[in-house]
């Protein structure tokens, strides 16, 4: 790998010595979903190989595995994630029962991590800019079960002030020059340069300050990066922190990465006057702690609040839908029935209803309506598995899983609605006529071979 010119002399200014050669590459991360599998099945079932300091459900992921192929995987038992990736929701603690905003969330694997730890308590709203990039994350939190988000397509000056005082956590993972991935990411290496820092900095600044209106008094707020640039870490909390007098900076105690560099080292990097503030509270991680390039950085506001938003409520031609939920199901969560189209979704008791806010995806999709019926959905299948009434328990290492996978029908007694569990694990649906499950696995979704 050749590196610029201008960015090893950079690095060496501000780090001194050998400092890229100071790790090899990082073990390729395998985070489990605990919200669907719990620690002790994933331990017995999954191919996981040493933990990792970045997350309590971290391991590194054995060379051998391919996930794409893995049953385990298609079931969203686990998640592929650079291991130092893991920190920052770590570092932003959510706990059941809170609200939670991702602002830049694709492909998910922050999200996904964050909708774990909320353990399906609470409420999770995640926004991707990028129409496409929106699109890959709401199948993964489709494929992880999670049945408390909400996502959606925005400019987060546009998204943000109708949220103020809202959340209990707000997580930015903000675009950067991606200078800690250059050795994964060919891309960031050949896209680098002293002017896109630039860029990158003020773009962030900006999403910082729409975040900030959207934490509640007493609330916490992370930025994460996975660059080394001073301008867009220690240089941007800073700046963050003299425009934002109401937020103070909180020293991160993990037992990952080391403290951020003082002001008298980074001062350098910065075009204005930094103010007095102890940076050595942010996170840096280097190749020498298990991962690539990263910085985060923990602020509280000061207070003690929460704002309350409307709320929806549920529609009036809903109940032949609860109905069939009670049918297929031995207990049917809390949630609001929305339609949209053809489709009923069970949405989080909290989702706001805001006008000018369209969400792309809400809740889950629970129904859809066709001629004379309603029928369940594989979102259903993948959040709500473990409660229907008809399963089909799997082994890990059954044949049929794959065949499943593949959109073979499978030998089944029993008639109506089933879901496919492997090793326990929601991974689909089919429906049985008394000698065959009739396959519903999506065909987007399936195995070639």
């Amino acid at each position: 790998m050749v590196l610029p010119t201008r960015f090893v002399e950079r690095m060496t200014a501000l780090c001194g010595g050998d400092w890229l050669a100071e790790g090899d590459l990082p073990a390729r991360g395998l985070r489990v979903n605990t919200l669907k599998c719990p620690i002790e099945t994933a331990q017995a079932v999954l191919p996981l190989g040493e933990p990792l300091p970045f997350s309590p459900v971290g391991f590194a992921a054995p060379p051998e595995l391919k996930a794409g192929a893995d049953p385990m995987h298609h079931a969203g038992a686990y998640y592929m994630q650079e291991p130092s990736a893991m920190s920052a929701v770590t570092v932003l603690a959510p706990q059941p029962g809170e609200r939670v905003l991702d602002l830049c969330a694709a492909p998910g694997g922050k999200s996904t991590q964050i909708a774990a730890a909320l353990a399906g308590e609470g409420f999770l709203w995640c926004n991707e800019y990028v129409p496409a990039r929106a699109r890959v994350l709401m199948h993964n939190l489709e494929r992880c079960g999670v049945a408390n988000a909400v996502v959606t397509n925005m400019d987060t000056a546009v998204l943000c002030p109708p949220l103020s005082d809202w959340f209990d956590a707000v997580l930015v993972d903000a675009p950067c020059s991606g200078e800690g991935m250059f050795r994964k990411e060919p891309d960031a290496l050949a896209m680098w340069s002293e002017e896109n820092i630039r860029l990158c900095a003020e773009r962030a600044a900006g999403i910082l300050d729409a975040a900030a209106k959207t934490v509640r008094p007493g609330g916490r707020l992370v930025l994460s990066t996975c660059t080394f640039a001073p301008e867009e870490n220690e240089c941007q909390v800073a700046h963050f922190l003299k425009r934002h007098p109401d937020f103070k900076l909180e020293r991160i105690d993990v037992p990952f990465g080391r403290p951020g560099f003082p002001c008298e080292r980074v001062a350098a990097f910065s075009e204005e006057a930094l103010p007095e503030v102890d940076l050595t509270a942010t996170r840096r991680i280097f190749p020498a702690d298990g991962g690539e390039g990263h910085f985060i950085a923990l602020f509280r506001r000061e207070g003690d609040s929460r704002s309350t938003l409307p709320t929806y409520t549920e529609e009036k031609t809903a109940a032949p839908v609860r109905a069939a939920l009670a049918e297929w199901m031995t207990a049917v969560p809390s949630g609001i029935l929305h339609r949209t189209g053809d489709t009923w979704r069970l949405m989080p008791p909290e989702t706001p209803r805001l006008s000018g806010l369209p969400f792309l995806m809400a809740g889950v999709a629970v129904a859809e309506e066709r001629k004379n019926r309603l029928e369940p959905t594989h979102a259903w299948a993948m959040a709500y598995g473990s409660l229907a009434r008809q399963r089909v328990e799997l082994l890990e290492d059954d044949e049929n899983l794959p065949r499943f996978l593949r959109g073979e029908s499978l030998s089944h007694e029993g008639r109506g609605y089933a879901v496919v569990m492997a090793a326990g694990v929601p991974t689909g649906f089919g429906k049985g006529d008394g000698r065959q499950l009739k396959n519903h696995y999506p065909k987007g979704l399936r195995l070639l071979k």
